[in-house]
């Protein structure tokens, strides 16, 4: 390439081998606008999965694709340790100063029963290496952030569906933690003029890329609906019968009501975050937000809510498999109804969510049967 020729501009995505992340990755490469650097410490992913993203993007390439176009399918893989500071800089120096554009923070734990079984790890874990994170960016002059938040920062929310007005008051540690991190982000924004950050927050992520060659492959026994009910119909969870916490909640059938987008739809969400950090973007210049500040927050949700007997039903067709419920006791920190009001994210992103529960369903049960043990058969 002659130095006049446009280059990809690089962006780093923490957790990139995981199951939001390797979506994200995908979304991003097929702009043909970036290059991926990736840091995952593999705690709950698995390298292969960037390996299949790049697979997938280089078949997407038309004939004779540019030099910059073959890049753009490549990942720059880092296997590091977001709570290990001197990791993280040394990524950053292979890129220099003003090397990096922006950051895509999804790095963390999730798990909300565990969070509070070992809160002080979720801790470090979570708000502590998001903070050496963020002094690594400013000290190599990169101030954009787009960060992965969770619709537990409301906790038990006074209205549904949730407006991003909503107070923020989680109830477990892990909702805590995402709490935090967006408070620092808050600050840091309003204390320097020069960063750019928005915060997402998801609802509940499912479904699978179409072709079935990236999915959800949790370590361990899955700790989320949808891909526990897959792994049970493809006999990797070697039980029929569902656990359902409780079905006296006020809600139509009585289980808890979540709001459930495609993963696909999901990260093309993190595509458009990234792009209103730009320059030219006038997010920041909108109602909703403090003028002072280039912070803001984002509910990434279809605004429709489905029960878990919704959920197993759409499995049930999907899969063929005969599901099997026994209601047991309410689960500690399970919240009725957490439904998006994703209005905003339509209006100043341009975000939307159309892929119904029907494909998701499909999406994953694809993937699951041409992966059964998932990224271990690599």
């Amino acid at each position: 390439m002659s130095a006049d020729s446009p280059a990809l501009k690089n962006v780093l995505v923490t957790g990139g081998a995981g199951y939001i992340g390797s979506h994200v990755v995908f979304a991003l490469q097929q702009t043909r606008r970036f290059k991926v650097i990736s840091i995952d410490n593999h705690h709950n992913s698995h390298p292969t999965a960037l390996k299949r993203v790049s697979e997938l993007s280089r078949t997407a390439l038309g004939v004779n694709p540019t030099e910059l176009e073959i890049q753009s399918t490549q990942v720059d893989a880092h296997q590091c340790d977001l709570t290990q500071p001197a990791q993280i800089r040394s990524v950053f120096e292979k890129y220099g100063k003003g090397g990096i554009w922006g950051v895509i923070h999804i790095a963390a734990y999730k798990a909300v029963g565990e969070s509070t079984e070992i809160p002080l790890t979720y801790y470090a874990n979570n708000v502590g290496a998001t903070v050496s994170l963020l002094q690594t960016m400013a000290d190599f002059d990169c101030r954009r952030i787009v960060y992965s938040s969770s619709a537990t920062v409301y906790g038990t929310p006074p209205v549904i569906p949730i407006p991003e007005t909503t107070r923020l008051q989680a109830d477990s540690p892990y909702g805590k933690t995402k709490v935090m991190a967006e408070t620092i982000i808050d600050d840091l924004c309003h204390a320097d003029q020069r960063w750019r950050a928005i915060s997402l927050r998801y609802f509940n992520p499912a479904g699978a890329h179409p072709s079935g060659h990236i999915g959800e492959d949790p370590r361990g026994r899955p700790g989320n609906l949808l891909p526990l009910l897959a792994h049970m119909a493809v006999g990797r969870v070697k039980e029929s019968t569902l656990k359902v916490f409780g079905n006296d909640y006020p809600t139509p059938d009585g289980t808890c009501v979540r709001d459930y987008l495609h993963v696909m739809d999901l990260a093309s969400g993190h595509l458009l975050a990234l792009e209103a950090l730009a320059p030219e973007s006038t997010i920041f210049g909108c109602g909703g937000g403090d003028a002072d500040a280039h912070f803001k927050a984002y509910n990434l949700g279809k605004g429709r809510g489905m029960s878990v007997l919704d959920i197993v039903e759409a499995m049930r067709k999907a899969t063929g498999f005969d599901y099997k419920l026994e209601v047991i006791g309410r689960r500690r920190g399970d919240v009725p109804d957490l439904t998006a009001d994703p209005a905003l994210a339509e209006k100043e992103l341009g975000f939307k969510a159309p892929q119904d529960l029907e494909t998701m369903c499909k999406d994953l049960w694809n993937w699951q049967t041409k992966n059964p043990q998932g990224y271990m058969e690599d």
